[in-house]
């Protein structure tokens, strides 16, 4: 994690004077309900404690330099002419939370931006949600707005679905901006109700990059959200009232299934099902049924390998991996899919050696390292200092 102190040297270093605040934005980790955010359904993601920190200071003109340690480069833009970066792409979630604001007639000045984050980069931990709401957090602050916590995470999901062309849904922005420390938070994509749920002090939270990437935007993940609108407009033949695959129960799915192409119902399944296996997961959570809530993992994770199609080799080896490791209650793919990560729920007394074994035995499987991350949950995007 980057040291605050760090963080205002590196700050000063690049823009000749100190940082007028630093702010911090979670990244997140999905235990189950995977692909149902943009289909109304329900999510329960834990925010980790990996986060993207901006260091940050106004500007009295209408300029935003924005550096990325990162990727050590620089990219800047006057808010008066606010287009997509092809030489920049990661500014690109900068410009467009920049461009939200804007769009909301808000007394946006520019500033002088330095951004660092240990949250992976595409390994499905909501790396460019952290970014977004991190950033958005500054400018408000910088410009005292008072946003709440949804409203940030809807500006940022927005920047990301029209300004950056992910067409992702509002689970992501939400950990980044209102996670809970030492709970899950069974959400609720409709109507982005909550409800915190304790997770056992006696189990982990392990997080394994497969070191597999993916790009989504202009890639599968957009294909298969559309797949999903066209289930709800074909099903609406038979079901008139439905709004969303959220409305859709299984025995409805069987008995009108004949309506979708095979490429479409499969896609229409899992989310169904993912949907009915999230509320149950979260029930056994909070009654302490940890067997349950595993075995409903690798069942999510079968049928995302499965039915919506977005596992890889890798990912479904250290599913593997992990079922046959002591202490291990479940394991399945996390975030958008097409590489990225797996997430594991492991007793706490087994989770060193669990992180261990996995690695050592994906290597020789694979020959690939992986990195692995005992992850806490944390808290939502918050002030890391002001100067």
């Amino acid at each position: 994690m980057p040291e605050v102190s760090a963080l205002r040297d590196a700050f000063t270093a690049r823009f000749g004077i100190t940082p007028r605040l630093i702010v911090r934005a979670p990244g997140r980790v999905n235990l189950i309900g995977e692909h149902t955010d943009y289909n109304e359904g329900f999510v329960l993601p834990i925010a980790i404690d990996r986060a993207t920190f901006v260091a940050a200071r106004a500007r009295p003109d209408h300029t935003v330099r924005v550096y990325s340690a990162n990727f050590a480069a620089e990219d800047s833009f006057d808010l008066a002419r606010i287009e997509r970066s092809a030489e920049q792409p990661w500014s690109n979630y900068v410009r467009g939370v920049v461009k939200g604001l804007l769009a909301r007639d808000l007394p946006i000045l520019g500033a002088d931006l330095l951004i660092e984050s240990d949250v992976p980069l595409g390994g499905g931990l909501s790396s460019s949600a952290s970014l977004e709401v991190s950033v958005g957090y500054a400018l408000q602050l910088l410009n005292n707005v008072d946003l709440l916590g949804e409203e940030l995470a809807l500006l940022a999901q927005g920047a990301e679905n029209s300004f950056v062309g992910m067409q992702c849904g509002i689970m992501d922005q939400f950990m980044a901006a209102l996670g809970r420390a030492g709970h899950a938070l069974l959400l609720d994509c409709r109507d982005l109700s909550y409800t915190p749920i304790p997770i056992p002090p006696d189990v982990r939270v392990v997080v394994c990059d497969s070191g597999v990437r993916h790009t989504l935007v202009g890639s599968a993940y957009n294909e298969r959200r559309a797949a999903c609108h066209e289930a709800v407009t074909l099903l609406k033949a038979r079901l008139p009232r439905i709004a969303a695959l959220r409305d859709v129960t299984t025995e409805q799915l069987a008995v009108n299934g004949d309506l979708l192409p095979p490429a479409v119902l499969p896609r229409a399944r899992h989310v169904v099902s993912e949907i009915g296996r999230t509320l149950r997961a979260a029930e056994a959570l909070e009654r302490g049924d940890l067997r349950l809530f595993g075995a409903l993992m690798y069942e999510s994770h079968a049928s995302l390998r499965d039915d919506y199609e977005v596992s890889v080799p890798e990912i479904d080896t250290l599913v593997e991996l992990a079922r046959g490791l002591p202490g291990c209650y479940g394991s399945r793919i996390t975030g958008g899919g097409f590489g990225g990560s797996t997430v594991s729920l492991v007793s706490t007394g087994a989770v060193e050696a669990f992180a261990d074994a996995l690695g050592a035995q994906y290597q020789d499987r694979t020959g690939n390292q992986a990195k692995i991350l005992i992850c806490t949950p944390s808290e939502g995007v918050s002030r890391a200092a002001t100067f």
